[in-house]
């Protein structure tokens, strides 16, 4: 798992690049992409069972 020190480290990083006023945008890119991520894990899961319940009813 990664740390206080090297989530402050690479923040510093971060700042350092692109400068305090990409924070709110780089921040806000992550929460996009990660709820883009969860909503893609949940149609898989739901095909996942779609596939699961197609199947049992031919048995």
């Amino acid at each position: 798992m990664i740390g206080t020190t090297e989530v402050l480290v690479v923040s510093g990083v971060v700042v350092l690049l692109f400068g305090a006023s990409a924070l709110p945008k780089f921040a806000r890119n992550i929460g996009k992409a990660r709820l883009e991520f969860e909503r893609g894990m949940q149609e898989t899961r739901d095909l996942k069972s779609q596939v699961a319940g197609e199947t049992e009813t031919k048995a």
